[in-house]
């Protein structure tokens, strides 16, 4: 099986890939430090004795995307696993060269721009790292980068998050009957990098039972990439291995529709 797994040089995706590679997948990490990518390379061929693909993107340029899909397309004749991990975390608002809010663009964007390039090579699962963040989300198509309304970093990266939910229940619909699904998970609050110099990490990283590790929240990953439940509930979001309910908000059909005709607008 060949696994795409973006975000793959640190956090839940370098665990994953590990995991995976140990259950003889043929992996392909997707990162945007090379030296990172190299390293994370060197703990999967300790494990099996392979060295994995590796390739650079930076999700900040939908033409690094746009680059990234044409190389997938071009080495492998099917995915068995596309999972979208890659995400960032900022208070600062940034636009990325594109002209789109950082978060938005990373978090869903750039996984909505590369799974659509790549879907006639998708032949399993389409699996989308969102979060419980997404259920604080007031996502409005019409205005993604909250140009017209309050912006703060926790606001705008639940929005994206939010964003990530909807995109999986769209895209379940359009491959409906197909053999291919798509579901997303909630990884848990993980000790890791992500979102530095906030209050909430320092809090993760410092109080002991506020975190989990990267192993712990890599699991729901694999076990989506991995067992039947990740094909038996298309459309759904899952956190500590199983479905999970949420807001309408991150499962409203018609919500999820227009944010589909949005994004794909916005990505041409």
């Amino acid at each position: 099986m060949i696994s795409v797994i973006t975000g793959a040089s640190a956090g839940i995706g370098e665990a994953a890939a590990v995991e995976l590679a140990k259950r003889g997948q043929h992996i392909v990490l997707v990162g945007r430090n090379p030296g990172k990518l190299a390293r994370v390379a060197d703990r999967v061929k300790a494990v099996t004795g392979t060295i994995p693909d590796t390739l650079t993107c930076d999700y900040a340029s939908l033409e690094d995307v746009r680059k990234l899909g044409a190389e997938l397309l071009s080495r492998y004749e099917r995915i068995d696993n596309l999972i979208n991990n890659a995400g960032v975390m900022t208070t600062e608002r940034k636009l990325t060269r594109d002209g789109h809010e950082l978060m938005i663009q990373v978090n869903h964007l750039a996984p909505f721009l590369l799974t659509n390039l790549l879907l006639e090579r998708v032949k399993g699962r389409v699996i989308t790292t969102t979060s419980r963040a997404g259920k604080s989300g007031r996502l409005d198509p019409a205005d993604l980068n909250r140009d017209r309304r309050r912006w703060s970093g926790w606001l705008q990266y639940g929005d994206s998050k939010q964003a990530g939910a909807l995109f999986t229940v769209e895209l379940a619909r359009r491959l409906a009957g197909t053999g291919v699904t798509a579901t997303c998970f909630h990884p848990g609050v993980i000790k890791t990098e992500f979102a530095p110099g906030t209050f909430v990490m320092w809090l993760v990283m410092n109080i002991p039972g506020m975190g989990q590790s990267v192993d712990e929240g890599a699991s729901t990953m694999v076990h989506l990439a991995t067992h039947p439940d990740g094909a038996a509930h298309p459309g759904r979001y899952f956190a500590k291995k199983a479905p999970a309910v949420v807001p309408k908000g991150m499962r409203d059909p018609d919500l999820a529709r227009a944010l589909w005709d949005a994004s794909a607008a916005i990505v041409g």
